[in-house]
């Protein structure tokens, strides 16, 4: 009997071939297949392991709030500058997409004078530098009693419509998150706001800073209509002159 031919090592291309597998363990791949990520990262990175395009590792936790920075005017008064609201857009050209962003400011010196600004970049950082600049230039003083402000006020603006009450004293800022930056940094320190229309910060901020310039104090109502300013007697000096009119009875 003739001996059959020995068969030799299959071709790795030949039809009907199986791919061998590799060795490597997982994450590898045969000839022709796709990539797909694995203990040592890859297109869109394993779990935590040699990170890739997406990289699994931790997160970066929770955003810290932006520290509030210091400025002083040209009077050298110190201001305080709030960031209220960052916004991001984006537009769509051939190449992908282009963001930019635009920054709402509030700047102030808590003695009565308060502006807002919106500045708009590429990036963050000058977004809100520009914004700080613009809200500046826009200062504008307002009427404040004591630590509150002298009656009720209500102003709209778009769709925002913001209520201002005075309040007595201990009560603190009772307004939400934008309404709270503007009062707070014109200098208020006790007073009860609501928010009656649309929540878009722009306009919520634009609404409370309206609402501010509209207050007067008594004294210049009077000013305006040409009245002199009345004084309220105090009761110390009232008292002493009640005590000298009443006679004396006189007893038996």
């Amino acid at each position: 009997m003739a001996d059959l031919p020995k068969s030799g090592p299959q071709d790795a291309g030949a039809p009907g071939a199986g791919a061998a597998p590799s060795s490597s363990g997982p994450g590898s791949y045969s000839s022709g297949g796709p990539r797909e990520g694995g203990h040592g990262g890859g297109f869109r990175g394993g779990g935590g392991g040699g990170g890739g395009f997406r990289g699994g590792g931790p997160g970066r936790g929770p955003r810290r709030p932006r520290e509030q920075d210091s400025m002083t005017d040209r009077e050298g008064n110190e201001l305080t500058e709030k960031v209220v609201f960052i916004n991001r857009s984006s537009k769509v050209v051939k190449g992908g997409r282009r963001f930019s962003f635009s920054a709402l400011v509030v700047v102030g010196d808590k003695r009565g004078k308060v502006g807002i600004g919106l500045g708009k970049a590429g990036e963050v950082a000058d977004a809100i530098r520009k914004g700080g600049e613009d809200a500046k230039q826009r200062m504008a003083g307002v009427s404040l009693k004591d630590s509150t402000i002298p009656h009720e006020v209500l102003s709209a603006y778009g769709g925002a419509r913001i209520l201002l009450r005075p309040a007595s004293p201990g009560t603190g800022i009772i307004a939400g998150k934008t309404v709270r930056a503007v009062v707070e940094s014109a200098g208020v320190k006790d007073i009860l706001t609501k928010s009656l229309g649309s929540k878009n910060a722009a306009n919520v901020a634009k609404a409370t800073l309206a609402a501010l310039q509209q207050l007067r104090l008594r004294e210049q109502i009077y000013k305006g209509r040409g009245l002199a300013v009345r004084t309220r007697p105090k009761l110390e000096t009232i008292a002493p002159a009640a005590a000298v009119a009443t006679p004396a009875v006189a007893t038996n």
